[in-house]
């Protein structure tokens, strides 16, 4: 009788230390276990990282790195660790934990447009992706994938057609690069090939004279118009004659591109630069900017007319004055010239 209830209380003390760790089992797996009080929370997990990484990631987000580490090990994930961009909800378990840890894995959107360099464009990409600056730009300026796709240092930039493009978050420098020349393919269609024949520029020709339409205005109803103009002068065999690229040709002659130029002085005209329309007739090496989809589409469809000048129109910002005649021109100008000079405006 002794010996019964000596087996039957070891039965009920084996039960409740069952019970009591089992209810530990499931908390560990299936209670909450975030600290954050947003909706949502971003973690990033880079491509070389150790489990330590991911707690070390995690610490200002999870209540119980203990019971964390205790299911990630069960699972399977501390000896798999993936890199890339997590969004981690609030009230999540350790189960949804290491779930989403192990397959959620969203891509980024990576947006970009108006940079005036290689140098500009590796930065603004840094800010998105893993991928530092310095190895985006040792990419983007290799010369044998240069070569092998027809580029050069000064037409390189053109290659990166600013849009909107999902990524993961953890692409190489090497797979962003590739990703941008198979854009850039897709971009040149057949339709657009055919308009850049049909106007006479090649694709890289066409970039870059839209860098020079984009600098000139901001306004995107405006840039078919000035487009028309320099295919004016370009099909008759004039020099372009655009400020914009005499801002550049100083910028990269003097190494500054920090440098704020607000008014091309005559003294500049004389640059010697191939950049520099007013000294050379042919068009620039290279886009002398990042142009936008709308200023190339406005290269390829510029507007048919008579105008071979322009000025900024002070009476409607943002907008110009054409003109037929340099005669005509000159009048704008002088009107464009006597307001520059009230604003006191001297670079």
């Amino acid at each position: 009788m002794y010996i019964k209830k000596i087996i039957i209380a070891v039965a009920i003390l084996g039960a409740i230390a069952f019970g009591i760790f089992g209810y530990y089992i499931y908390n560990s797996i299936f209670s909450s276990n975030t600290s954050f009080e947003a909706k949502e929370e971003v973690v990033y997990i880079p491509s070389d990282a150790t489990f330590q990484t991911v707690i070390d990631s995690l610490r200002p987000l999870v209540k119980d790195l203990s019971s964390f580490s205790m299911v990630a090990e069960k699972k399977g994930y501390a000896a798999n660790v993936r890199p890339g961009r997590y969004f981690l909800k609030k009230g999540m378990n350790n189960n949804e934990l290491v779930n989403t840890l192990r397959s959620g894995n969203r891509p980024v959107k990576v947006i970009f447009n108006n940079q005036e360099r290689l140098e500009n464009l590796a930065g603004r990409i840094s800010e998105q992706i893993e991928a530092d600056s310095v190895s985006l730009l040792r990419s983007f300026k290799d010369s044998s994938f240069l070569a092998k796709n027809e580029f050069s240092d000064p037409t390189a930039l053109g290659m990166y057609i600013p849009n909107q493009y999902e990524f993961y978050w953890n692409t190489s420098a090497e797979e962003f690069r590739s990703r941008m020349k198979k854009e850039y393919d897709r971009f040149w269609n057949e339709k657009r090939l055919k308009k850049a024949e049909e106007i006479g520029l090649s694709p890289k020709e066409v970039i870059t004279m839209a860098s020079i339409v984009q600098k000139e205005t901001a306004k995107v109803d405006e840039r078919p118009k000035v487009a028309g103009v320099y295919m004016n002068r370009y099909k008759n065999g004039w020099k372009l004659d655009a400020d914009p690229t005499v801002i550049y040709a100083i910028k990269e002659t003097t190494g500054n591109f920090d440098t704020i130029i607000k008014r091309v002085l005559y003294k500049d005209l004389e640059l010697d630069s191939p950049y520099n329309t007013y000294k050379y007739r042919q068009i620039p090496p290279g886009p002398i900017w990042m142009p936008d989809i709308s200023s190339i589409d406005a290269v390829l469809n510029y507007e048919n007319h008579d105008f071979y000048y322009f000025v900024a129109d002070v009476e409607n910002f943002g907008y110009h004055k054409f003109a037929k005649t340099l005669a005509q021109h000159n009048r704008n100008k002088q009107e464009y010239v006597r307001w520059i000079n009230k604003q006191g405006i001297k670079r």
